[in-house]
């Protein structure tokens, strides 16, 4: 039984004029369907890129990606925007909600765009805000509005939730109610959740940690245990 994502030897230069800069030196792991993965890494360390790549938004400069039996890896640019589209649901570190958009219309912006949209206001009462619907992000709460960041992801009922510092930019609280939001979906709808930190403290929630260094896995660690979100302190 093969992997649901595989990295096979995955290498990424950026050219900065004469110079080559290497962001990942050959990187290879796998994930399995529904599995809550953390990446963890300090800054510059290749995570980001990793996630990019991952989510069809940079391409490799060699080796293999396959998902869920693809190889993305082979793609055109407009299989790519395809893959986006249908396959991937983004968290960032800020919200990137459309302003002048309530939290509905902006949940319901992504679901315009993928094949097998999930219920609209089901999805937001999932995330807790089925009574702020029709507010407009500038009347939330930042970590309200990283919940309306992943009823938008979630609406478009993707095979990956790809999350690349997703509590960045929250409190101590909220960004565990957020990180408890993202685990608790893992499990309840079997989605391969993905998210990047720099908080080594938030590799004990993960099924499975891989730990990037200078472009290159560190390690690749299973918890056979992972602990509840509300259980870690950090």
């Amino acid at each position: 039984m093969s992997a649901y994502i595989e990295f096979q030897d995955v290498k990424k230069v950026y050219q900065m004029g004469e110079v080559s800069i290497e962001a990942l030196a050959g990187v290879d792991f796998a994930i399995d369907k529904g599995e809550f993965v953390v990446i963890a890494g300090a800054s510059g360390a290749g995570k980001s890129t990793i996630l990019n790549i991952l989510g069809g938004m940079d391409s490799a400069t060699s080796g293999t990606i396959i998902v869920d039996g693809n190889r993305v890896s082979d793609y055109t640019p407009k299989q790519l925007t395809t893959y986006r589209r249908y396959d991937i649901g983004f968290v960032f570190q800020f919200y990137n909600l459309v302003q002048n958009l309530t939290v509905k219309e902006n949940v319901e912006l992504a679901t315009q765009i993928c094949k097998h949209p999930l219920d609209i206001d089901e999805t937001i009462a999932a995330v807790g805000l089925a009574d702020r619907s029709r507010n407009f992000p500038a009347q939330l709460s930042g970590g309200e509005q990283q919940r309306v960041a992943i009823a938008r992801a979630l609406a478009k009922n993707p095979k990956l939730l790809l999350c690349d510092e997703p509590t960045g930019a929250l409190d101590y609280q909220t960004g565990k109610q957020i990180l408890k939001l993202l685990q608790d979906t893992c499990r309840e709808r079997g989605v391969c959740v993905i998210v990047i930190t720099h908080n080594l403290a938030l590799t004990a929630m993960g099924d499975k940690v891989i730990k990037v260094r200078n472009g290159r896995i560190e390690s690749i660690e299973r918890n056979e245990h992972p602990l509840p979100v509300e259980r870690i302190e950090y």
